[in-house]
């Protein structure tokens, strides 16, 4: 679909009234404002008022220059406002295939590359155990964000919103910030490893420092623009991030060692490959707080199979190559000492050396492995915008684009100060982003499956800015700490290994996402089943 085109860049919807700023709140619908609450009465009989948040309007001169601004050809100018059924765009088979090509060119990573790394540099495993592990650990973690995503064109809410269904609509804005706080954290991942990638090409010509600017800077631009921008990007960019990435595999293929094995003792190979396959399936069901975010625009009665099928696909097939790509050049570091030199310098550089003997082609090839860090992280960019506008009504008014470049302005300072730390943020941010994620995807998949499903009882999706109608979400957090409990007893990383995990092996294997799972699960049921009893909600 044409970016000027899509719904996305229509700037007044009719029952958003933060964008029409000249609707007052008491003309909502068939609603009445009766005192300076956010409760109001409607009038249709009612046993109960209902509780709308009262919007905030910009005004004076920051309004006028919004305007300008959301006027520009193809910049989505809507916030979190829910997308009803009328203005969604109509899809057929090429749209379908867009929700594959979307989450395979923002896979096609070269993060997922380094991540890969991990495996042989820092479990010590063999080449067969890391690609069984990635093979499965990244299937099951796919499985979360799909599921997910499935909902988006069902409720065209996004998937923080959804948070307010399955969690409640307090407890929902904890999981808000940990959502903002793991993009920003995948954002400077990116802009790090973009400019050491630059700085290896131009040598000491180009700092790392300024090669994270020029990262930031485009993963700003595209998340600003919106949703329509990014499905054009993304519906190409696989294109020369798949050369790129097949260019490396057959230069460096060479060097690897496909017959490395792990050398040690059973326990601490148990240890291990529990500790990798936590460290893969993390940073894949992290998708899950952000997964429908992209599908909003999509039909109501898409259905839910093909959203699942084609979002598992994309982050599968992407995820795959390059972390198994990361698993064989690992496994040639021990015999290639221009590899294990450069690896001593970077993880870019170290990229930059499997393109020896290409000449500018190579340093080329590169440039595009570096890009892949601005595709794959402006839409998470974009989604923690709407995270923080989900916080509260006056993070609402304040446009989308604006956090968009408040977040990017963060993601430069952090990763220029942190560029040197690349490899210890890997082994302390990656495997502790599925701690919260988990047990938030476990109650969403019972509130879904055993309290609206099995009995019949639809999402009212109309309710997702009504505290009155939504979860009161007591059973939710309860479920949600009581799996962080597990995921405390059961890590193991650097800094903290818990008692649990301290059973594996000799120094210990990370389940904390397994335990996460499991209490959330067994607490949430009955604690939503008495909050129903005794509320209704």
């Amino acid at each position: 679909m044409n970016p000027i085109k899509h719904p996305g860049t229509i700037r007044l919807s009719q029952l958003d009234v933060e964008s029409q700023k000249q609707r007052e709140a008491k003309e909502i619908g068939e609603f009445e404002l009766v005192t300076k609450t956010d409760t109001v009465v409607t009038n249709q009989s009612s046993e109960s008022p209902t509780q709308i948040t009262t919007p905030v309007i910009l005004k004076g001169r920051f309004a006028r220059w919004n305007d300008k601004i959301e006027g520009l050809a193809g910049l989505e100018a809507r916030g979190i406002t829910r997308v009803l059924p009328e203005e969604k765009h109509a899809a057929g088979i090429r749209q379908y295939v867009q929700m594959l090509l979307l989450w395979f060119s923002i896979n096609l990573f070269s993060a997922s590359i380094i991540t890969g790394l991990l495996g042989r540099l820092l479990f010590s495993l063999g080449w067969k155990d890391a690609v069984c592990i990635a093979i499965f650990a990244l299937g099951l973690g796919a499985s979360g964000a799909a599921y997910i995503s499935t909902f988006g064109p069902e409720s065209g809410n996004r998937t923080m919103i959804l948070g307010r269904y399955f969690v409640g609509y307090w407890p929902s804005k904890i999981v808000c910030v940990l959502q903002i706080i793991m993009q920003i954290g995948w954002g400077v991942i990116s802009c790090i490893i973009a400019g050491q990638m630059f700085s290896a090409i131009n040598g000491k010509g180009l700092s790392v420092a300024v090669g994270c600017v020029i990262a930031a800077l485009l993963i700003g631009l595209i998340a600003m623009f919106g949703i329509a921008c990014l499905h054009v990007v993304e519906r190409y960019a696989w294109i020369p991030q798949i050369v790129a990435i097949l260019v490396l595999v057959g230069n460096a293929a060479p060097h690897y060692n496909t017959s490395a094995s792990f050398a040690g003792e059973a326990g601490t190979l148990t240890a291990s490959r529990c500790s990798f396959f936590a460290l893969l399936f993390g940073s894949v069901v992290a998708f899950s707080a952000a997964s429908a975010d992209f599908y909003v625009y999509y039909p109501t009665n898409t259905p839910k199979w093909l959203v699942f099928s084609m979002t598992w696909s994309g982050i599968w097939a992407g995820t795959v190559l390059c972390n198994i790509v990361g698993i064989a050049i690992a496994t040639g570091i021990d015999s290639n000492p221009r590899w294990a030199s450069a690896y001593e310098i970077s993880s870019g550089a170290l990229l930059y050396a499997c393109y020896d003997g290409l000449g500018g082609f190579g340093s080329f090839c590169l440039i595009i492995l570096a890009l892949t860090s601005v595709t794959n992280n402006a839409p998470f960019t974009y989604s923690a915008a709407l995270a923080i506008q989900v916080l509260a009504r006056y993070a609402k008014a304040v446009p989308r684009w604006v956090w968009c470049v408040v977040i990017t302005i963060v993601e430069l300072v952090c990763s220029v100060a942190g560029r040197n730390h690349l490899f210890r943020i890997f082994e302390n941010f990656l495997p502790i982003m599925s701690y919260w994620v988990v047990p938030w995807l476990t109650i969403g998949v019972e509130e879904h499956l055993i309290f609206h499903k099995l009995r019949g009882v639809p999402f009212d999706w109309t309710a997702w800015e009504d505290r009155g109608r939504l979860p009161i979400g007591a059973a939710a957090l309860v479920a949600w700490l009581m799996g962080w409990v597990g995921a405390i007893i059961g890590m193991s990383q650097v800094w903290y290994t818990g008692p649990v995990a301290l059973k594996l092996g000799g120094f210990g294997g990370d389940i904390g996402a397994w335990l996460a799972i499991a209490f959330a699960s067994v607490v949430f049921p009955p604690l939503r089943y008495i909050e129903l009893r005794a509320v209704g909600r």
